[in-house]
């Protein structure tokens, strides 16, 4: 049985377990990380791919399957407890290091990012919803900007390592050793040392907490969606942010490597981007302090003039630069984006409402990755730059109209009332 102090939350009261947590997020991020300077360019010029919407595939396949994975990793978090979804996570990534060293065809690349997809999914799911349960309503933000900061920067880390030992060996096999052991020192974190946290959201729980604690699945993943303007509002903000991710993954390096850029200079720009979210400790913060909705603001329209910036220079500095502005854009909006539902979410169906945010939001991946493909194919890789800094702003845009704030102390946001055949009973959670 769990005593009054085991369950009381706070960073501070569990650090230890908190920080465990931050090095499996980081382990996260150098996984996906490691494929993000060397794998497109792997793809043209080891594995003969010269269509780039083919080469765009195995984003596409990343992301709909971390999409749809989000989703019941949420579910399965609240049902069965987060350590024994993060252990599946780390198990699924076993067997990609191998396929990358092995893949005598690009079809195999694709299928290895179905694991990365799975992966993703579930070890980053529950360490955002771990630390989440640790940290409580007062430093929820602060939680889950330490969470993307340390899970970023484990791209930006996977990216420049990659490309370095790229550069100096080959594309292959080297650079996906490092991938394997990462991988397997993350799996054996996840089993012996991490312990359960589900019963600290369980604790957080009020007896007479309003009518909304017990929605079932169908009903959050409702209201998560279209049933509330304020996270759908997020929801779509999520989606296309992500197509600035792909972009960074499929056609950043493909065009500054046709621009003359060698891969390790490749690997930098890209892992600057990446980088620049590390700033998410200090925006996650920033966000508990003045409420979620200006830093998401000021992030989308940021993020769009920085991808916009890109094809409007030339020279390693000034891609460089670009690649921070957006960077920094990214860090003020991701952070607080994703403390929206767990703002507007009772303890009870959190996770699950996180889940479905987070659905939408990877799923622009897989969106994104076929735009982005298409534009290159069929016009130029400049054009995909064009279209996702459009996009960014008339996202940004329907934030302004129709995102009110959710910060518990000055929000705006309440959330709409249960359908009349709901009120007055209990129904099973999810």
């Amino acid at each position: 049985m769990s005593t009054d102090t085991e369950l009381e939350q706070g960073i501070r009261e569990h650090l230890g377990q908190f920080s465990l947590h931050v090095l499996l997020v980081f382990a996260t991020g150098l996984t996906i990380g490691s494929e993000r300077a060397v794998v497109p360019v792997l793809g043209r010029d080891v594995l003969g791919v010269e269509s780039l919407f083919v080469i765009g595939s195995f984003v596409v396949s990343f992301g709909f399957v971390k999409g749809l994975l989000n989703l019941y990793a949420g579910k399965w978090g609240g049902e069965y407890g987060r350590k024994p979804v993060l252990v599946l996570g780390w198990v699924t990534a076993l067997p990609l290091p191998i396929i990358l060293i092995f893949a005598p065809s690009w079809g195999w690349i694709t299928v290895g990012n179905v694991l990365l997809g799975i992966n993703q999914a579930l070890t980053w799911s529950m360490a955002i919803n771990a630390k989440i349960d640790i940290a409580g309503p007062d430093q929820r933000g602060l939680a889950v900007g330490i969470d993307e900061a340390f899970g970023y920067t484990g791209v930006a880390v996977g990216a420049w390592v990659t490309g370095v030992i790229a550069a100096r060996t080959s594309l292959r096999p080297e650079p996906f050793y490092f991938l394997a052991a990462v991988v397997v020192l993350a799996f054996l974190i996840s089993i012996f040392l991490i312990k359960e946290t589900v019963q600290l959201a369980e604790a957080e729980v009020d007896d007479d907490d309003h009518h909304d604690a017990n929605l079932p699945f169908v009903d959050v993943l409702k209201r998560a969606t279209y049933g509330d303007k304020t996270l759908f509002a997020a929801a779509q903000a999520g989606h296309i942010e992500k197509f600035v991710d792909t972009l960074f993954w499929l056609a950043v390096p493909l065009y500054l490597t046709s621009q003359g850029l060698g891969i390790a200079a490749v690997g930098f720009v890209v892992g600057v981007h990446s980088a620049m979210y590390f700033l998410q400790i200090a925006t996650g913060g920033l966000a508990d302090r003045i409420g979620r909705r200006p830093p998401v603001l000021a992030g989308m329209f940021l993020t769009g003039a920085g991808v916009l910036g890109m094809v409007l220079v030339e020279g390693y500095l000034l891609w460089t630069m670009l690649s921070g502005v957006s960077g920094l854009g990214m860090a003020l909006l991701y952070p607080n984006l994703m403390t929206v539902p767990g703002d507007a979410a009772h303890p009870t169906w959190r996770a699950t409402g996180m889940g479905v945010y987070r659905m939408w939001r990877d799923s622009g991946y897989g969106v994104g990755a076929i735009l982005i493909g298409l534009s290159m194919e069929f016009v130029n890789a400049e054009a995909a730059f064009y279209i996702i800094s459009a996009l960014m702003f008339v996202s940004g845009a329907i934030v302004y109209v129709w995102m009110e704030e959710t910060h518990p102390d000055f929000g705006t946001h309440e959330p709409p009332a249960p359908a009349p055949e709901q009120a007055g009973q209990t129904v099973a959670q999810d």
